[in-house]
């Protein structure tokens, strides 16, 4: 199909190849040597967000509008996340037509990622350079692509990512990173994002944005002028000689490579309205549909995992259990009683963390071989609100421990998880971590909460699972999405009903704990969180 217009009563949108077209195989990279200069943006640092719709309390951010699954019933991730390529020159009105989009998206968890985050560190020799305005930052050697399609590719796969914040000040990149994590769609913007062979692969659709030359060149006027202080005759001297060259030679031979060009930016309703259908289609197809009673019946009669283990049944430990599983026990009772099972079933969790033998003096001068903790360090997550109320007995016998929570909970018209809430720990990928609910029926929030690990680097055989109580199905589940994680709980319930309650079972843990369906007043005084 050639190329060709497609003509309303609004405007034209430029249909410059199927939405499905290929091409990106003829494009060689555009990288050469530098070769002209450009005075540098004085614009503080760069920009990436994510636009999740959400609610910000005093110590939280609840996304509204939660994560559906993104892997099938193996624990693998079974859906990319959508990304949308947007080029043009500067000032065409990328970053316009990227909100316009995502306005009318109105879809959750979805990332702008901006080009200028991946502009290279200079050396010495390039910040004298760019000092005396002798650095061209819009030539394609001046971005890192390599780190751009490696960030890029994590993110459309589901992984964590940490995108680097650029200081137009300094030329250089800031200390802390910003994280992004859990995208369905991605809005990838740059006057060189189509630039890179690599990066084009990475596309599910290309839109240039076409804007006239001396609608951009305005607009340039009007910002460095109001926003930078510069006078009329040396942005339009800098746009001659630097920006329109730029333009003309790396930039506009791209449009060619794009699914759809949008002429006049943001003003073409037409054009994003078309996006957008398309984009919806595309997710549509690519929706994931839970079968929770096919999951409930996969692993009927199978032997319970050699993963599995049960804190010994003592009269001590079914006293309690009889105590806590009882109607009638009051909530005092409930609570205390919870907390001290709570606190043996840590402590047997610890026995499953690596240990080395180490050597220690006595007071009387006498070696003892001992053990230590062989691992960088432990971390604590829980899946809010109920596996909240393990965090104390995990601090009562892991000194400085870190904390990590995470909100999912079950959308009632589909029955599925939904991932609303994150916040992990720094570099949590090098820990051995410890993930804690206190009741596990289906499995079904549990792998969530374990992929969500997986997806932030942490290795599989790194992390423990402790529950309570958890029915035979949830451990099924659990154990065959995930053979290399240790699962840890006091009892296995054998039955779950039609509405997915452990039988006999326990009850609604957090109602029974907090004594109410609202989040817990106290947790906040005595669960602060430390500071990472």
């Amino acid at each position: 199909m050639g190329s060709g217009f497609l003509q309303t009563s609004k405007g034209e949108v430029w249909i410059s190849r199927l939405i499905h077209g290929g091409g990106e195989g003829s494009l060689d990279r555009l990288l050469t040597s530098i070769s002209s200069g450009l005075s540098p943006r004085k614009r503080t640092t760069s920009q990436c967000k994510s636009e999740p719709p959400l609610l910000r309390t005093s110590k939280r951010t609840i996304y509204t509008a939660g994560r559906p699954p993104w892997y099938n019933e193996h624990g693998t991730q079974s859906k990319e996340a959508f990304v949308i390529g947007l080029c043009g020159g500067s000032a065409s009105g990328k970053t316009t037509v990227a909100r316009k989009i995502i306005e009318a998206l109105d879809v959750p968890w979805v990332v702008l990622l901006s080009m200028d985050s991946f502009y290279k560190v200079l050396t010495p020799e390039q910040q004298v350079t760019a000092a005396s305005n002798d650095y061209n930052f819009d030539h394609p050697d001046a971005f890192d692509f390599g780190l751009l399609a490696h960030t890029l590719r994590k993110l459309k796969l589901g992984k964590s990512v940490k995108i680097p914040v650029y200081d137009f000040t300094t030329h250089g990149r800031q200390k802390d990173w910003k994280t992004v994590y859990g995208a369905s769609v991605i809005i990838f913007e740059g006057i060189m994002a189509f630039a890179d062979k690599e990066l084009l692969q990475l596309l599910d659709m290309k839109i240039f944005v076409e804007t006239d030359s001396d609608i951009r060149l305005v607009r340039r006027l009007q910002r460095d002028i109001t926003e930078r202080g510069r006078d009329i005759e040396g942005v339009i001297k800098q746009y001659n000689k630097f920006v329109k060259p730029a333009f003309e030679q790396y930039i506009e031979p791209t449009m060619r490579l794009a699914d759809i060009v949008v002429p006049r930016g943001g003003g073409n309703m037409v054009a994003i309205d078309l996006i957008v259908q398309h984009v919806h289609s595309q997710l549509e197809e690519r929706k994931l549909r839970w079968d929770m009673a096919a999951l409930a019946s996969a692993h009927q009669a199978q032997p319970l995992p050699q993963t599995l283990s049960v804190l010994e049944s003592t009269p001590q430990v079914r006293g309690m259990h009889t105590i806590i599983r009882n109607k009638e026990t009051s909530r005092d009772e409930f609570i205390f009683y919870s907390k001290r099972l709570m606190r043996l079933l840590i402590e047997r969790a610890l026995s499953f963390l690596p240990s080395e033998s180490h050597i220690v003096q006595t007071p009387q001068g006498e070696d003892y071989e001992g053990r230590t903790f062989h691992g960088k360090r432990i971390t604590g997550v829980s899946i809010l609100r109920a596996g909240e109320t393990m965090e104390p007995a995990l601090r009562a016998v892991c000194k400085d421990v870190r904390i990590g929570k995470i909100l999912i909970q079950t959308n009632q018209d589909t029955g599925e998880p939904e991932l609303h809430y994150l916040r992990l720990p720094k570099d949590i990928g090098e820990d051995h971590v410890i993930l804690m609910d206190c009741t596990v029926s289906t499995g079904a929030a549990a792998m969530m909460a374990v992929r969500v690990l997986l997806d932030h680097d942490v290795q599989e055989e790194k992390i423990l699972l402790v529950s309570l109580l958890m029915a035979e199905m949830g451990v099924h589940s659990v154990a065959y999405a995930f053979p290399q994680v240790q699962i840890i709980t006091t009892a296995v319930d054998k039955k779950v009903n039609d509405l997915f309650h452990i039988i006999p079972g326990i009850g609604n843990f957090g109602d029974r704990y907090f004594g109410t369906d609202a989040p817990p007043e106290w947790s906040d005084e005595e669960m602060d969180e430390p500071s990472y």
